[in-house]
């Protein structure tokens, strides 16, 4: 027998060669045709964000509120209704109580019992001046006509005296069961002070 005829026969596509000789070569002889960053810069502009976004280290309060232009927006417009809520409550808007020669005068509370109104009044003197000695009081529905109301006419009348003591409470009922009343406060320096409000 010849040696050619030893010899195994060649297989059909034994002369096609998969190397193309255009990449790099790893360590065992492979050739390898991905580029990650050539493929990525060929890729739409939102997947490049995602793959060039970087990783936020820690999450804080301050930085989520002020992460787009619509939260800075939001925080800013709730930071300055705070301090105009602040300013305005400084200034007296909010608050719902008078001034009587240097005495702070506050409805506490205002109920309902049966046919009566019970009535806690607060008084806080605000320095040394503020007037000691007697206060009358007169409660009465509001007048439906804009016509000063005269403390000597026959409406419920009360008296209470302020001490020297920097905080005092009054309480007294009156014999209304209206939605509204209108309270007067005057002392005998002729101070006054008209204050309607709401009973529970």
């Amino acid at each position: 027998m010849s040696d050619e005829s030893k010899e195994e026969p060649k297989r059909p596509n034994a002369n096609y060669s998969l190397n193309k000789n255009d990449g790099t070569v790893g360590q065992e002889g492979l050739t390898f045709y991905y580029n990650r960053e050539r493929r990525l810069a060929k890729a739409p502009k939102e997947v490049q964000d995602i793959y060039n976004e970087t990783k936020q280290t820690r999450f804080g309060l301050f930085s989520a509120l002020v992460a787009d232009k619509p939260r800075r927006a939001l925080f800013v417009v709730i930071i300055l209704l705070c301090v105009l809520i602040i300013l305005l409550s400084r200034i007296g808007f909010f608050d719902t109580s008078y001034i009587l020669d240097n005495n702070k005068i506050e409805i506490t509370r205002a109920a309902h019992f049966e046919e009566t109104t019970i009535i806690i009044l607060k008084k806080t003197a605000r320095n040394e001046s503020a007037f000691t000695g007697a206060v009358d009081i007169v409660v009465t529905v509001p007048l439906a006509q804009q016509e000063e109301l005269d403390i000597t006419n026959k409406y419920f009348s009360h008296r209470i005296y302020f001490t020297r003591e920097k905080e005092e409470v009054y309480r007294f009922a009156a014999p209304f069961n209206d939605p509204q009343l209108l309270m007067v406060l005057q002392n005998d320096r002729d101070s006054r002070v008209e204050i309607k409000f709401n009973p529970e």
